[in-house]
This record gives structure tokens, sequence and C-alpha cells, in this order.
């Protein structure tokens, strides 16, 4: 019966401690992202299995090896989501958003799926952050793009951030490079694992991201895709790097970023920090909504995995927000100050107070032990005489200090405490007699 309350392997559960830090740090990078224009987009969790065939390609580990593809009860194929970009362009298509005003820019907050070795920092259930840009062909919005993900990173206090950045180029000079590098990896075919071994007929890049010790060896000295650029391509690619420098972005080429999804075309691109290579990674892609039987519209994106991310943040000691304190928990005695707990809770929390009352039929004791531990910052004890005399002590818990507060004019004398900071100032007189 374990396994009933064991999570499934390469999954995390999120505790109420830990996901204000998750809240903020989704909060800031979509909040980066619509300072650049992006709108939040959802799609569902699965999708038709075929959309990942065609849209992310069928000679990638993560079609082969790493999806979770079952047939549902209907008899169809499905295929929870292992990336972002298949769905969001397969609902743009569907929506007509490609047909309306461009260029269509999104950003997104997803759990993806994948089914590979589960280690620290790479999950089977992961969660991404990610942006996508649809109609702009020009080096500027690949400019823009890297520059979103620099920016939300280093609002974030990421520290040693680098940026990689490279050109896989076109369909048209990338088949000049495909004959480059069938004809040098053909003559060490069988050193090659079986998996490259397909991949050199279908589709010989991929071998450049292989992660066998052997083949990433040999791949060394294979052919570079930057000798290969047309010169439309070139010229891109170029004017990508002056914009970068114009933006006081630095950055270094990379001619071995080829990225691990058939849709790249043109500029890619890769931020790390130190031990964290390819912390966010992404690239141009020039035929994917072709390929989903959409309008012939280029797109670039960019994606980031969140479990990494706060892990190297919590790493760095990047500074996180506070989560929100209870303001007040007010403590009670008897079935009528219960109710009239309830009742002033109820009024504060209209009011945007995090205010928490006995829930449990605990003691006195036991309930101030309880606010302590919650951290409050006031506490408020109700019984038969407070009721009676309708007022009751507001107690600072840092400080102990109390003063009285009347129970029928209860929400504007609290507020004014909240507002004036009486207690900050007791608390600065009492420091100073400790002086």
């Amino acid at each position: 019966m374990a396994i009933l309350t064991t999570r499934p392997r390469g999954t995390n559960d999120f505790l109420p401690a830990e996901t204000p830090r998750w809240q903020y740090v989704e909060r800031t990078l979509l909040s980066t992202a619509a300072l650049y224009g992006y709108g939040e987009i959802r799609t569902p969790t699965f999708e038709h299995t075929e959309l990942f065939l065609r849209g992310v390609g069928d000679t990638t580990d993560v079609v082969n090896k790493e999806m979770y593809t079952f047939t549902d009860k209907g008899d169809r194929s499905v295929t929870l989501r292992p990336e972002g970009t298949a769905g969001i362009c397969r609902a743009a298509i569907e929506n007509g958003l490609l047909g309306d005003a461009l260029p269509l820019k999104v950003s997104y907050v997803f759990n993806c799926f994948r089914y590979e070795k589960a280690q620290r920092g790479r999950y089977r259930q992961f969660h991404q952050f990610g942006v996508e840009c649809y109609g702009a062909t020009g080096p500027v919005t690949d400019a823009e793009v890297i520059s979103l993900a620099w920016e939300g990173m280093q609002t974030l206090g990421l520290k040693d951030l680098t940026l990689a950045v490279n050109s896989i180029g076109c369909p048209t000079c990338r088949a000049e490079y495909h004959k480059a590098l069938r004809a040098y990896f053909e003559r060490r075919r069988e050193e090659l694992c079986e998996t490259c071994r397909e991949r050199l007929e279908k589709n010989p890049m991929r071998i450049l991201d292989c992660k066998s010790p052997v083949c990433g060896e040999i791949a060394k000295g294979a052919p570079r895709v930057l000798d290969y650029l047309c010169g439309d391509c070139r010229d891109h690619f170029e004017k990508v790097q002056t914009l970068l420098k114009d933006a006081d972005i630095p950055f270094t080429i990379d001619a071995g970023i080829v990225r691990g999804l058939d849709y790249y075309t043109r500029t890619v691109f890769e931020i790390s920090v130190p031990g964290f290579p390819a912390l966010c990674g992404g690239g141009r892609y020039g035929g994917l909504s072709r390929q989903l039987g959409g309008p012939d519209v280029e797109g670039i994106g960019f994606a980031m995995g969140l479990e990494r991310l706060i892990m190297v943040m919590e790493q760095q000691g990047c500074d996180f927000p506070e989560p929100q304190q209870c303001d007040l928990y007010i403590a009670s005695m008897g079935e009528a100050a219960a109710e009239e707990a309830f009742r002033l809770t109820t009024q504060l929390r209209r009011e945007g107070y995090a205010v928490q009352c006995d829930l449990m039929g605990r003691s006195v004791k036991a309930q101030m032990k309880y606010a302590n531990k919650i951290g409050a910052l006031y506490s408020m004890v109700l019984g038969d005489s407070e009721l009676q005399s309708g007022s009751a002590q507001l107690k600072q818990m840092a400080t102990g200090t109390a003063k009285p507060i009347s129970l029928a004019h209860f929400l504007p004398e609290f507020e004014t405490e909240m507002q004036n900071g009486w207690f900050a100032a007791a608390a600065e007189a009492a420091e100073k007699i400790d002086r």
C-alpha cells in the first residue's frame, strides 16, 4: 500500500512553504514578458500525438525516447506535452491568431512531461516558462526575444549569466551542410550509437546533440554550420550580433549549439550559469506552422526550466520575497466569542487583511501557540468579558506590547493601527530603553 502515499518517480510535491517562491518567479517572468507585449496563453496538457511527431520531429530524443503517449478510450493516440511550442502553434492556427494582426506575442507557464532519467534538476514532470513570437522575420525580433530572456533572468537576480548564440541556417543552406555532415559521419558510422546511425540518414544535425560520450567526441571534428550559411542567413546572424552589442548584452558564438528539436532555423541561443548549461534555450523556427497545416508564418521563442532556475537561484543566494504573513490571529473562548471572532475575521479579510481564527476548538494557550507558529503579527483574545465590555487587547506578537481596541469600531481602529505603526513606535521606544 506504500505506493498510495509515494509520488511517482521524477515528480515533485510543491508544499505551501515552497510555492511562494514559485509564484514570485512565475509572476516576475510573466511581468517581464508583458513589458515586451507578450500576453499569457494556456493550452491543453495533452495533444494528439501526431502534433509532436510532425512539429517536434521523429528524429529527436523527445519523440523517440521520452514522450508519454497512450491510447484514450476513444482509441485515439494522445501525448502529454513534452514541450510548449508545438501546442502553442497548433492553438494559434486553430483559433485564427496567425491571420490576425501580427506579430503575435504570447508567454506561458506550463507543466511538461518527458520520460528521462530522473535526477536533481531534471524531472519527468517539469515546468517551463517561455515565450513565442509569430510573424516577425527580421533580426530585431531575434535580439528582442534574447533580450527578454536575459532581462527576466537578471531581474530574478541570477549572477554570472553567459549567452551563447549560433545560426543553423535555413533549409536551403542547411541542405549543403547536411551533405557535408553525412560525408564526415559516414566515415565513422560503425562507431556511432544505434540512434545516431539512424539520424545519419534522416537528420545528421541531431548527431551533434547526442549525449553519448563517443558520439560527442566524434562530433568535435565535424564541419561547422557557420561555414555553410547562405548570404541571407549570414547577414541575418551578423545583424543579430550587432543588435545584441547595441543592447549591451555580452555573448559568445558557439557553433556547437543546434538545439534538440527539428523545427529550429537560423538563430539559436542558450543562456547558462556556471554548472548549469542551457538554463534557457531557444531560437527561430521557420516551417513549423506550415508543417502543422497553417499559414507560412515564422516564429521565434525560448523556454527555461523552472525547477532548475529556482535551484540555481537558491544556490546563488538570490532574494525571494517573504511569503504573506498572518496580520492578525483572533483567539476565542466559548461559542459566542467564536462567532464574533469569525465575524471580525470575515470583515477584515474582505478589506484585504490576512486574518485567521480558531477552527480546531483548541484551548486559548494552544491557539496562541499556533498564532506564534504561523508568524502572526498581531493577536487578540475574545471571551465573555471582552464581549461584555466591547473591548479587547490587541497584542503585537514580536514585543508582547498590547493596547485596547474597540470591537464596535474594530475595522477603522485596526486600519489606523496598521497604518500609523503604533507598535513600531513602541518597539523603538523599548529599544532605546534597552540601550
